[in-house]
């Protein structure tokens, strides 16, 4: 079986917590990956965005490439610049496919511009496609607080378009279902409900002390986490918030801890300057919290257990998650979350039992869960034992065994 993987606007060996860099990147290369132990072929086609990486990597094992197809300035663009060159990446990856002397059964297309390249490849193939969304652009626009955090017409659109010629959706949550269904109309017999996977030989737990000296100990005192991009969807105001109320409460004095924010970069200078990281550096500044909150960047996934495990508590305050990668992870690890109670985030968080899940955008509630287990180790190790346990039904090996029969049904039919 040869599969055509489309992650047309990122590419799955970037460094997480860039701009468009996360859930989705760690998906499609453990797929890849996971699916290559099964035995299945698979290409990952995205667009070249440096001239001087390679255009064919190896780096996922059992013979899976990455694919990098130049379409357009081989540089960074804007997601709206992004949509002009979707049909040159598409020829490209046609291209490859005749040099290469190589036929693909089917396509799996992930976000909704690799959909559009997959209805042209799906036509030139004549194969089917799978589908899957991780975001969507009516759900973002929901929650968008200005006018430039909302998505144009061009992606609504564009995302109905591929609703409508896929032959399955793969949708991560029951939630996810619903929204495609309601809002987009989707045939729900087409859609099948399989959730993200994790990798519990690479996410486990292991001794906080042990974690600590590998990452060199970001702070001296217990360590809050957060890891994600940086933007406002994230709520990592809320979460600031919170531990301003706590560190007004008295609370640090006897309990002394810190939060690090992995993702972004908070270095960067003129143009590049992400606008969201300025106003969560400032607004840290604002409350009073410079000795307390630590900016570290992007960091690498192999590090990333290795911060959970030295976490207390890892905080995803999300305004819009489809599912939650980093809940998972840190869940694998045996570590609690506390967790805003949207999206795919309301499904996996258990709320007492992995962690807490809080509401949407509430400082107050958010600050009462991190008190609860900073006060009690107990409760902070039973949760973070019942997380681990409840982790191992996401490991990756059963997660790709559906997304197969996904695949082998498409083809019988």
């Amino acid at each position: 079986m040869n599969i055509a993987m489309l992650s047309y606007h990122t590419c799955p060996l970037a460094i997480l917590g860039g701009k468009d860099t996360g859930g989705m990147n760690v998906y499609v290369r453990e797929l890849t990956r996971f699916l290559g132990q099964a035995g299945v072929h698979v290409d990952v086609f995205t667009r070249s965005q440096n001239e001087h990486v390679p255009h064919v990597l190896h780096d996922l094992g059992y013979g899976n490439r990455v694919v990098h197809i130049p379409a357009g300035p081989e540089t960074p663009l804007s997601r709206q610049g992004l949509v002009d060159y979707i049909p040159e990446f598409a020829a490209g990856i046609q291209r490859f496919s005749q040099e290469k002397n190589i036929h693909y059964d089917l396509i799996h297309s992930h976000y909704w511009m690799s959909g559009i390249a997959a209805q042209t490849l799906k036509n030139a193939w004549s194969v089917p496609v799978v589908q899957m969304f991780h975001t969507l652009g009516i759900m973002k626009n929901r929650i968008a607080r200005t006018p430039e955090e909302k998505e144009g017409g061009y992606r609504i659109e564009g995302e109905q378009k591929v609703i409508n010629f896929v032959d399955r959706i793969i949708a991560a949550t029951p939630a996810e279902l619903s929204q495609l269904e309601f809002l987009y109309k989707a045939d729900k017999k087409k859609i099948t409900i399989i959730p993200p996977g994790v990798d519990i030989g690479r996410f486990y737990p292991m001794a906080p002390e042990e974690a600590c000296d590998i990452i060199g100990a970001p702070c001296k005192q217990k360590m809050l986490l957060f890891v994600g991009r940086i933007e406002p969807l994230k709520g990592v105001d809320t979460l600031l918030q919170a531990i301003a109320i706590l560190h007004r409460s008295g609370l640090w004095e006897e309990h002394p801890h810190c939060l690090t924010i992995i993702g972004g970069n908070p270095d960067q200078q003129g143009e590049d300057t992400n606008a969201e990281m300025t106003r969560l550096q400032t607004l840290s500044r604002t409350l009073g919290l410079e000795d307390l909150v630590l900016f570290l960047g992007k960091r690498d996934q192999n590090t990333l257990p290795y911060y959970y495990a030295a976490a207390e508590a890892v905080i995803v305050p999300s305004h819009y998650e489809s599912f939650g990668m980093v809940a998972l992870e840190a869940m694998a690890c045996g570590t609690p979350v506390v967790a805003s109670q949207v999206g795919g985030l309301a499904f996996l968080v258990q709320d007492e039992t992995t962690g807490f899940v809080i509401p949407d955008n509430d400082p107050q509630a958010l600050a009462d869960r991190l008190e609860r287990i900073i006060r009690s180790p107990e409760l902070r190790s039973r949760m973070g034992q019942q997380a681990y346990i409840y982790a191992q039904n996401f490991a990756w090996e059963r997660i790709t065994s559906q997304v197969k029969s996904v695949y082998e049904q498409l083809l019988q039919d």
